[in-house]
C-alpha cells in the first residue's frame, strides 16, 4: 500500500465504522475489498494481466468457498445476492476500458467486455456446480489444495515464473524475449493462499464453521490485510465481522494512533533506512568491516519497521471497521532467545506453520515409532523453518536462511533442556542475572542480524563475501 491508498482507506473506514449498522457495514467492506484488489494490483507489462490476476483471486476464492461450505449451511438468497453483486463489480471494473477513470482501478486497461462476461459466467457456473455436487468432497478439496500450492511454487520460483510469463506473452502476441518472473506480480497471493489452505484443511478436518459467500470473500481479501497480513483465522475473523459494534471515541483514538504510528514506521523510518540498507549493489561496493555492519544494521531495522508499519496500519484500519486483527510483532529484537524471537516476529505466519505443519509432523513422528525426541525436534524445526524460508522465494539463499534459523532453534531447544536440569543458584546477584539476560538478548539479536545477510542478497557467493567483510576476512 502507498500513502494515498492508506488515506483513501481511512476516509472510507472512519464514517463506515461510525455511522453504518453492522449489516450494511459488512456489505460495504465486502465491496471495497473487491475493488481494492484491482486498485492495489501492481501494473504488469503483460497485456490485461493487471485485470486477470485479481479476477483469478476472486475465482479461486469462489471455488474454495464452494468446496468448504456444506449445502445445508448456505442461505440461497444471500448466496445469490452476494454472487450477483460480485459479478456486477467485476463487470464494472472491466467497463473502465470504455470509460477511463482519472485514477484508481485497474492499473492496466481491462480486456474486451465480452471476454470478461464469458469468464464470469464460466466461473459462476463451475462454482455453482461444485457447490451443488462436490461440496465437502475430500478428494476434490485435496486436488484444489495441491493446485493452490502449485500456483504458489510457480510464483516463488524465478525460472518457472519466467516460463509462465513467456507463455502468457505468447497468448497475447507479445515478445517472448522480454519475459521475466517479475511480470507476474500477483497482489497478496502469498496471504490469499494461506487463507485458502487454512480453510480447506480445516474443512477436511471438520473444524471450519459455516461461512456465507460474502463472509468468506471478505475474510480472504480483506483490504487492510491483503498486501502484508496479518494472517487471521477464519473463525476468529468472521466472529469479529458478525459482532462488529459502532465505534466509540476510544476506538477511533486507538485506531488513529496505530495508523499514524504505522505510517511513521514505514514512510519515515523504514524508507529512510532503505537508502543505506544492505542490498546486492551496496554489497559489492562497500569497503571495510564497520561500513558493512552499518549496512546490515540498517537492513535489519528497515525490514522490521517496514513490515511492522504495514501491520500497524492494517490493525488500525480493521479497528476502525470494528474488526480486531491479530498482532504480528511484539518487540522481537528485544527477546533473549531465538524461540522467543519467533514467538514475536511475524507471529501469525509462525502460528500457521506450527498448526498446519510442525505439530502434525512431530505427532506423526512420535506415533508408533521409536524415534529419539532430539531427532524429532531437529527434523520438525529444520523442515518448518526451511519451508518458511522458501515461502519468501524458491532460492538457495532463502533456503539457507530458513536452515540457519532452524538449526538455531534446535540448538536453543537443546540448551534449554540442558539448563532445566541445572537451575540457577537462588543466591545469584541480581546484577549477574540482568547481565546474563542482556548478553542473551545481544547474542540473539546478532544471530538474527547475521541471518539477514542470506535474506537480503540474491546468491550464496555474495552472502559469503559479505559475511567475510563483517569479520574482516
Amino acid at each position: 500500500m502507498r500513502l494515498e491508498h492508506i488515506l483513501v482507506f481511512c476516509a472510507f473506514a472512519l464514517p463506515v465504522g461510525l455511522l453504518l449498522p453492522r449489516r450494511w457495514r459488512g456489505w460495504l467492506v465486502f465491496a471495497v475489498s473487491v475493488a481494492a484488489i484491482y486498485w492495489l494490483q501492481p501494473a504488469s507489462t503483460i497485456r490485461h494481466l493487471g485485470f486477470w490476476l485479481p479476477t483469478a483471486t476472486l475465482a479461486l476464492t469462489a471455488f474454495s468457498w464452494a468446496l468448504t461450505t456444506p449445502s445445508e449451511a448456505r442461505d440461497l438468497k444471500d448466496t445469490v445476492l452476494s454472487g450477483s453483486a460480485l459479478a456486477v463489480m467485476v463487470l464494472l471494473v472491466a467497463a473502465v476500458r470504455y470509460v477511463p477513470l482519472p485514477c484508481c482501478l485497474p492499473p492496466t486497461r481491462p480486456p474486451q467486455i465480452t471476454q470478461v462476461v464469458v469468464a464470469v459466467a464460466v466461473v459462476a457456473g463451475l462454482a455453482a456446480l461444485t457447490a451443488r455436487f462436490f461440496a465437502k468432497r475430500r478428494w476434490l478439496g485435496g486436488v484444489f489444495f495441491a493446485f493452490v500450492l502449485f500456483l504458489f511454487v510457480i510464483l516463488k520460483t524465478e525460472p518457472l515464473g519466467t516460463m509462465a510469463s513467456a507463455w502468457l506473452r505468447s497468448r497475447t502476441g507479445q515478445s517472448l524475449e522480454l519475459a521475466s518472473a517479475i511480470d507476474i506480480g500477483w497482489l497478496g497471493f502469498s496471504y490469499v493462499a494461506f487463507r485458502l489452505l487454512h480453510t480447506l484443511r480445516d474443512s477436511m478436518l471438520g473444524r471450519l464453521p459455516p461461512l456465507s459467500l460474502r463472509e468468506y470473500f471478505t475474510y480472504v481479501i480483506f483490504f487492510p490485510a491483503i498486501t502484508a497480513g496479518p494472517i487471521d483465522r477464519a473463525e476468529r475473523f468472521v466472529k469479529g465481522l458478525r459482532e462488529a459494534k459502532p465505534l466509540s471515541a476510544d476506538d477511533v483514538m486507538v485506531a488513529g494512533r496505530r495508523i499514524i504510528l504505522g505510517v511513521f514506521k514505514k514512510f519515515v523510518l523504514a524508507d529512510s533506512l532503505a537508502l543505506i540498507a544492505l542490498d546486492a549493489t551496496k554489497a559489492t561496493q562497500v569497503q571495510g568491516t564497520g561500513w558493512t555492519w552499518l549496512l546490515l544494521y540498517a537492513y535489519a531495522f528497515n525490514i522490521y519497521l517496514d513490515f511492522a508499519g504495514y501491520t500497524d496500519v492494517a490493525i488500525g484500519l480493521g479497528r476502525l471497521l470494528g474488526i480486531t486483527l491479530p498482532e504480528n510483532f511484539d518487540r522481537p529484537y528485544l527477546k533473549p532467545n531465538l524461540t522467543a524471537f519467533w514467538n514475536s516476529w511475524h507471529m501469525t505466519l509462525a502460528q500457521w506453520f506450527r498448526s498446519y505443519f510442525f505439530n502434525p509432523l512431530t505427532r506423526s513422528l512420535r506415533s508408533g515409532r521409536r524415534v529419539p525426541v532430539a531427532l524429532i525436534i531437529l527434523v520438525g524445526q529444520l523442515s518448518t523453518m526451511v519451508l518458511i524460508g522458501l515461502w519468501h522465494g524458491m532460492t538457495w539463499n532463502f533456503l539457507i536462511w530458513g536452515a540457519w534459523h532452524g538449526l538455531g532453534l534446535y540448538i536453543h531447544n537443546r540448551w534449554y533442556e540442558w539448563r532445566r536440569t541445572r537451575p540457577p543458584r537462588p543466591d545469584s546477584p541480581v546484577w549477574l542475572q540482568r547481565a546474563g539476560r542482556v548478553g542473551a538478548t545481544m547474542l540473539t539479536f546478532h544471530f538474527v542480524v547475521l541471518g539477514w545477510v542470506w535474506f537480503a542478497l540474491p546468491t550464496p557467493s555474495l552472502a559469503l563475501q559479505v559475511l567475510g567483510k563483517l569479520f574482516g576476512i
